[in-house]
């Protein structure tokens, strides 16, 4: 693969591509077989027919675009890697012709791209880091936690009162007869919480004697629930660990927040030029990134966007001021690090990329959505009904 970058203003570049013969006939071949595989002529097995004969049946071009549509989503990508271009918002590509045989394959990029930014004063910058103090009534509310789950229910002999467990069994009818789910034995409920109809919690408030009534007893916070709740033998040491851990986190969030304001200290002494359209393209990746994220936890994107009240556009148009901000954050850290010789190795990518759910891969490997082929082999407008060459990634 060739490839080679020219800077077309505002923001945006073009990157030519040329693919070798051999790759193409390669991926040309590789096409045919697939679309023999659905083919049937005389004489032949279904997906038994020879490539050539499929290229002389549908045509060499036919079977040359879809050859494209396959393959330019990964020489795509290629491009992209080899030239370090990090991408913001859709690509458009244009494949100018089809190649002969033995010709090479000739298409371009263009795509907005992060500006470079001009570095101000970053260095001795003075920011304010909080110091975690860890609260008594967090390591209270720990300790409250572990008694829940360490509580025991024993039956009284009273009023069922508010807080308390009631087991009950229950029917029900409509219009005199029973129906699905109006019956039920042995259900634990408690009084006061809202999760039963009011009538009922009402009902079973001061229920009489001869009930099962039963109420939530916690242990006592001593030496003897620590060693059964931990494998610490004190209070004092359960509520050390707690406190500890608690500081653990404090702390953690502390020196990501102290990081942030760092950068953004020196992001706002970079200058910067940031069109407007590059900043809305990043809130849709921004938006889109959440899409993939609901769709992942089984919610629709469209039914999201209901529940919200307003359009997609809108709530796109409301991510530009994070999208700003983020790009200023990596177009400063980029210049940071070209400013002081810092190169990120092969095992701290690795490292950085490591397996978790929803991680976000750096700028410079996603993968980017390209803009569907239409049967000429050109680009065609962005269709959301149409294939796509690229997914978003």
């Amino acid at each position: 693969m060739k490839t080679s970058v020219t800077e077309l203003g505002d923001s945006r570049v073009r990157v030519d591509v040329g693919i070798e013969p051999d790759a193409v006939e390669q991926r040309l071949e590789r096409a045919a077989h697939q679309m023999a595989g659905e083919m049937r002529l005389p004489g032949f097995r279904k997906g038994k027919v020879p490539p050539q004969l499929v290229m002389q049946r549908v045509g060499r071009d036919a079977v040359l675009e879809q050859a494209l549509r396959d393959s330019l989503p990964e020489w795509y990508e290629r491009a992209l890697l080899d030239t370090g271009i990090a991408p913001v918002g859709d690509p458009q590509l244009n494949v100018s012709s089809l190649p002969e045989a033995g010709e090479e394959l000739a298409f371009s990029i263009e795509v907005a791209v992060r500006p470079k930014a001009k570095l101000g004063d970053y260095k001795g910058l003075e920011v304010g880091k909080l110091e975690p103090e860890v609260p008594d009534e967090a390591v209270q509310a720990e300790l409250d936690r572990l008694r829940e789950g360490f509580a025991s229910l024993n039956p009284v002999d009273r009023p069922a009162a508010e807080g308390d467990l009631v087991l009950i069994d229950y029917s029900g009818t409509a219009d005199g007869e029973p129906f699905e789910g109006s019956e039920a034995t042995d259900l634990m409920v408690e009084l006061g919480t809202e999760s039963l109809l009011q009538e009922f919690d009402a009902a079973l408030a001061g229920a009489s004697a001869g009930d099962e009534v039963t109420v939530e007893v916690l242990p006592e916070l001593d030496d003897e629930f620590a060693a059964e709740a931990s494998e610490f033998e004190t209070l004092d040491e359960l509520r050390g660990e707690i406190r500890g851990r608690i500081a653990a986190a404090l702390e953690t969030r502390a020196e990501s927040e102290f990081q942030e304001a760092a950068v953004d200290a020196a992001a706002d002494r970079a200058i910067l030029d940031l069109p407007k359209e590059l900043i809305h393209a990043r809130a849709h990746d921004m938006w889109e990134r959440l899409e993939r994220t609901l769709q992942a936890r089984g919610i629709d994107p469209q039914t999201y966007v209901q529940m919200q009240g307003k359009t997609r556009e809108q709530l796109v148009t409301e991510l530009e001021s994070d999208a700003e901000r983020a790009l200023r954050r990596e177009a400063t850290l980029d210049a940071v690090a070209d400013a002081e010789g810092i190169e990120v190795s092969d095992e701290e990518m690795l490292e950085a990329l490591g397996p978790g759910e929803g991680d976000e891969m750096p700028e410079k490997g996603r993968r980017r959505r390209a803009r569907p082929l239409d049967p000429r082999g050109r680009v065609g407008p962005a269709d959301p009904g149409s294939q796509r060459l690229y997914s978003a990634g």
